[in-house]
C-alpha cells in the first residue's frame, strides 16, 4: 500500500501529469482538497473508489482516513492543488506517515507561478533584467513568516516576486515594495489562473490599487518586477549564431567538436 501525493495543478482539469492521472485511476481511495482541486479530476477515479473531500477535515482526520486505507491494503491518491513543493502541508502529513510506517511517494504538479506566467505570456527571468524568481507570501493565520523572509529583503535583490496568498493585503504589499522597485514598476495580479473565471489585471505599483477596482478575492497571485511585460532586454547567447555550444559547434576551434560527447 502506498499513499500517492499528487500535484493536481493550478485549476484546469487537464493540467495534470499523465503519471498523476494514471495514479488517480489506480487508487481505490482518493482524498482531495476540495476547496481548490477541480472536481473534474475525480472522473479519473475508479467507479467504486472511496472519494473524500478533505477541505472540512483536520489533520488528524485526514491521517485517520489514510491509516484506514493502509490497514485495508488500499492505495491512496492524495490530491493537492498546484505543486506539492510549496504551501501544500505535505511536510506535516508525510511526517505523520513516517511515524506510522506508511509508505508514500510524490508526483509533482503545475505550480501557480507557472500558470500565471502562461496566462501573462511572460518570462519572469529576462536577460539583463532579472535572473531570479522569488516565491514568497505574507504572514497569515495558518503560517507566520520567518523574521528575515520579508518583502523588503526580497525586494532589495530586484528579483521578480511571485507573491502568494496575499491579495487580501494588497495595499500593504504595494506600500512595502514601492520604495525598492519604484512606483512605475510593472505588476500583474492573476486570479484563479487557468480556471474558467480567470482574471488578469496589469498595472504598475502606483496604479495597481485603482486598477483592481477593490477586488481582492482569495485565490490570486501578485507578480512584481521589471521583467513583467518588458520589451527592452538583452538576448541570451543560447541561440546566438556565434555562440559555441555542444549541439552547434562554431568556429575553427570549437569547445565541443562535432560528434564529441
Amino acid at each position: 500500500m502506498t499513499v500517492h501525493f499528487i500535484g493536481a495543478g493550478p485549476g484546469a482539469a487537464d493540467l495534470i501529469t499523465l503519471r498523476g492521472r494514471d495514479l488517480i485511476a489506480s487508487c481505490p481511495v482518493c482524498l482531495y482538497a476540495g476547496s481548490l482541486v477541480p472536481e473534474a479530476l475525480l472522473q479519473h477515479c475508479p467507479d467504486d473508489a472511496r472519494i473524500v473531500n478533505t477541505a472540512p477535515l483536520a489533520l488528524d482526520d485526514i491521517i485517520a482516513e489514510i491509516k484506514a486505507a493502509h490497514d485495508a491494503g488500499q492505495d491512496v491518491a492524495r490530491l493537492h492543488s498546484g505543486d506539492l513543493s510549496v504551501w501544500s502541508a505535505l511536510g506535516e502529513q508525510t511526517r505523520r506517515l513516517r511515524d506510522l510506517g506508511i509508505p508514500y511517494d510524490v508526483t509533482p504538479g503545475v505550480p501557480a507561478f507557472a500558470a500565471a506566467s502562461a496566462a501573462l505570456g511572460a518570462e519572469f527571468t529576462l536577460p539583463g533584467v532579472a535572473q531570479s524568481l522569488v516565491l514568497t507570501r505574507t504572514s497569515g493565520r495558518a503560517s507566520s513568516m520567518p523574521e528575515h523572509e520579508t518583502l523588503e529583503n526580497f525586494a532589495k535583490t530586484g528579483a521578480t516576486l511571485a507573491i502568494h496568498l496575499s491579495v487580501h493585503v494588497l495595499e500593504d504589499v504595494i506600500a512595502r515594495l514601492t520604495p525598492y522597485y519604484g512606483g512605475d514598476c510593472p505588476v500583474a495580479v492573476v486570479w484563479r489562473a487557468t480556471w474558467p473565471d480567470q482574471r488578469i489585471v496589469r498595472a504598475t505599483l502606483d496604479t495597481l490599487e485603482e486598477a483592481t477596482g477593490g477586488e481582492r478575492g482569495r485565490t490570486a497571485l501578485i507578480m512584481v518586477g521589471r521583467a513583467i511585460g518588458a520589451e527592452e532586454f538583452d538576448e541570451s547567447c543560447l541561440y546566438a549564431g556565434d555562440y559555441d555550444r555542444r549541439y552547434r559547434p562554431v568556429g575553427t576551434n570549437p569547445r565541443f567538436p562535432e560528434g564529441q560527447e
